[in-house]
């Protein structure tokens, strides 16, 4: 069993009701992992991730590497057939076949490069891990999608919901730096399995994520007409996917204000963190009592731990 998308999950309501199970009682499958290991690698920064899901992984009484390929690992070759005459030191497959006899399962973080669209969107090293190692894979935020985040944001609604079809939007923000469209992607993902929610994706005109994820998802250019009664407002940034990886938007008008959730059914507050504050969002919203930001960081060891029990049971 590989963890690769929020798709893998055959029953979203299940997996989140047994999240919350395992919240109430963190340490209850510590034999589960006993002698395992889980192997974690980050071609990219991490503060949550990284720590939520050794968090997970020592709950289940795991053993963890981790390694940093940015500045402990040889660069990797991903093409078959390549001539490596320069540049990178190893390929993708003894390091992937070598890792696999080290570990139990691999967790592997690698971010989009956001200059080739189509490298992007083909998964480079996620996908030449999964064809080469022998051991299973789990997404900790590839080029494309960020399964983890989104199964967390998932359990976090379902704490707070206080109706029977809340109103959830997801609203890009500014910012000034060219972001993945992970976190967004794999969102719009999750919420097209829920059954009880309507949904929403507001941004400027032109910041249309992909079209192969938001299928028919309603889209709303108006930010302030979608905030109206929602219950939940995610906010993300993303480059742009046309004109793929530039910024071709920084309109602070799109920041998000204590008057745009105003507009809101008293909405809660939803960001992946890291946030730039007064950017993405104005202080008063993130310090104020509808946040949930610093909850929703918290389930990162909740949804991490199930993915790691799930495959477990498995091995």
């Amino acid at each position: 069993m590989n963890y690769i998308s929020i798709q893998d999950i055959n029953s979203l309501s299940k997996w989140v009701k047994s999240a919350l199970k395992i919240k109430k009682n963190p340490l209850k499958n510590q034999e589960l992992g006993k002698n395992k290991t889980l192997g974690m690698l980050f071609f990219n920064p991490s503060l949550r991730t990284r720590l939520s899901t050794q968090k997970a992984a020592i709950n289940l009484g795991m053993n963890v590497m981790v390694m940093n390929f940015t500045n402990e690992g040889w660069t990797l070759e991903f093409e078959d057939g390549a001539i490596m005459d320069s540049g990178a030191s190893e390929h993708i497959k003894e390091a992937a076949e070598v890792v696999s006899q080290y570990c139990d399962i691999i967790a592997i973080r690698a971010f989009a490069g956001l200059a080739d669209k189509e490298k992007d969107y083909a998964e480079t090293v996620i996908s030449g891990f999964l064809k080469y190692a022998t051991v299973p894979i789990v997404n900790m935020e590839s080029a494309v999608r960020h399964p983890m985040q989104s199964l967390a944001d998932a359990i976090t609604m379902e704490e707070y919901k206080t109706k029977h079809k809340p109103k959830v939007v997801l609203s890009w923000a500014p910012h000034p730096k060219a972001l993945p469209q992970a976190v967004a992607n794999s969102f719009v993902e999750m919420m097209q399995m829920q059954k009880d929610m309507d949904f929403v994706i507001t941004h400027p005109e032109g910041y249309e994520l992909s079209p192969e994820i938001t299928k028919d998802c309603k889209i709303e250019y108006d930010q302030n007409k979608a905030f109206e009664n929602a219950d939940f407002v995610y906010v993300k940034n993303w480059s742009n996917f046309k004109d793929y990886g530039k910024v071709t938007n920084t309109d602070p008008n799109w920041t998000v204000t204590a008057e745009k959730m105003a507009l809101t059914n008293n909405g809660k507050f939803m960001h992946c963190l890291p946030v730039r504050r007064n950017v993405i969002v104005s202080d008063e919203v993130l310090d104020g009592e509808n946040s949930i930001v610093i909850q929703q960081a918290n389930n990162r060891t909740y949804s991490a731990q199930l993915v790691l029990q799930k495959i477990l049971k498995k091995l």
